[in-house]
């Protein structure tokens, strides 16, 4: 009822700002409150949500604002699920009908120039403030429209930080820095919402301010900030005709002519990781990327599957292209506690009996487990050491002096 009455007061014919927006809710319920007994408390509520239902995400706006969830699960306008510290809770409010959801998701489209609708109906988008929107509409979805919304911090997580979680050993991350200011080629594998992009990110920290780096994902998530020569790229679906469509393929081709120091893949899911290999054996050194998989050596299988998507190229061909491409693979992992840690950092040192060989740097030594059932662990220096120093000379920088003289007990043989 408020708020038929307040669409009957906006003039339709002009734009209206969201400060005029907010005097007229207020004026709005300030009447209707006169006619009860309404506590402040309880009025603000009720304009905010108002102002949500009119230009935020509705009732989904308190869960976008609160910085302790990380993720929103709508599947159909009844049933809401919110990601808060690692645990999924189911959220107490629903929307008020699947149209109203639908208006949502168009919303949330057409501010990122994306199409979604029967025809289309599944799509990758992102929010104002950077986070990951996936959308499936029927009939592909048969629970009705669902959105799924992954948030990102407001600041990066920097490397500090990630230290700080135990996320990562201090004394590995010393040494991801000098591999990646020398320029090796590195690639994150992980699975879903294991921390993949936010650990790109922190690694992309560490690229040297004077270098020209261009960033090629579906949906633009990635915060670059300490690179000013900096060009961000974002794929697009086809329009309504089925024309226009970009591909990771097409600005990865685009990329290599404008001149790039490194090239970041946001993810890399299909074909496009033939490019994406290509790219790094054509000069790009320090390139970076992601993948979903389980473990490293996964990963390694799952990019050939990739490449043969692409292009029917003999397997040894395809092997000798990834040990050539890459030089350090790193994998992360979400545990049974729900934290997010590096798990291992391998060096890909060429083939070996026809496949692509991996030499452990670092490996993930769980500890056990205390009270709280939080599994303890660290991640521990093999005392392997690094065999590939090539670009380490060429950039004129060395490893930690500890590198390569210590070795530790890490459970390997």
């Amino acid at each position: 009822m408020l708020k038929q009455q307040i669409k009957e007061k906006l003039d339709l014919s002009i734009t209206v700002s969201d400060a005029k927006l907010m005097v007229l809710i207020e004026e709005a319920i300030f009447l209707a409150s006169s006619e009860g007994k309404w506590t402040s408390n309880e009025i603000h509520a009720l304009v905010k949500r108002m102002f949500d239902s009119f230009r935020g995400l509705d009732i989904l706006q308190p869960l976008i604002d609160d910085p302790s969830v990380t993720e929103i699960m709508v599947n159909g306008h009844e049933h809401i699920f919110f990601e808060r510290r690692g645990a999924i809770e189911r959220y107490a409010y629903s929307l008020e009908s699947a149209e109203k959801l639908e208006d949502l998701i168009q919303m949330i489209v057409s501010k990122v120039n994306r199409i979604v609708n029967q025809s289309t109906p599944i799509v990758d988008a992102r929010l104002q403030d950077g986070s990951r929107v996936n959308i499936v509409l029927p009939p592909a979805s048969l629970s009705g429209p669902t959105l799924t919304i992954r948030k990102f911090p407001e600041k990066p997580l920097l490397m500090e930080d990630l230290i700080q979680m135990g996320s990562i050993s201090g004394e590995a991350a010393e040494v991801l820095q000098v591999l990646v200011e020398s320029g090796y080629n590195i690639f994150i594998g992980g699975g879903t919402g294991s921390g993949k992009t936010t650990f790109l990110n922190a690694l992309s920290s560490w690229i040297p301010a004077n270098e020209r780096i261009i960033t090629i994902e579906d949906s633009a998530e990635l915060q670059i900030q300490t690179v000013p020569n900096l060009v961000r790229m974002e794929t697009r679906n086809a329009n309504t005709e089925g024309k226009g469509e970009i591909t990771i393929r097409d600005l990865i081709r685009a990329s290599l002519r404008m001149r790039p120091n490194r090239i970041i893949v946001g993810e890399v899911r299909g074909a496009e990781a033939l490019d994406m290999l290509a790219a790094m054996n054509t000069g790009h050194d320090g390139s970076l990327s992601t993948g979903h998989s389980n473990t490293s050596e996964d990963m390694l299988s799952r990019l050939e599957t990739m490449v043969l998507s692409g292009a029917s190229l003999p397997i040894e061909v395809i092997r000798k292209q990834i040990a050539s491409a890459l030089d350090v693979m790193i994998h992360i992992s979400r545990i049974r506690d729900r934290t997010r840690k590096v798990t291992e950092i391998h060096e890909v040192i060429g083939m070996k009996d026809g496949e692509v060989h991996l030499h452990p740097l670092f490996l993930f030594v769980e500890r056990g487990e205390v009270t709280d059932s939080k599994v303890t662990g660290e991640l521990v220096y093999t005392g392997n050491p690094l065999q590939n120093m090539h670009k380490l000379r060429m950039a004129g920088k060395r490893l930690p002096t500890w590198f390569s003289h210590r070795k530790e007990e890490c459970g390997t043989e």
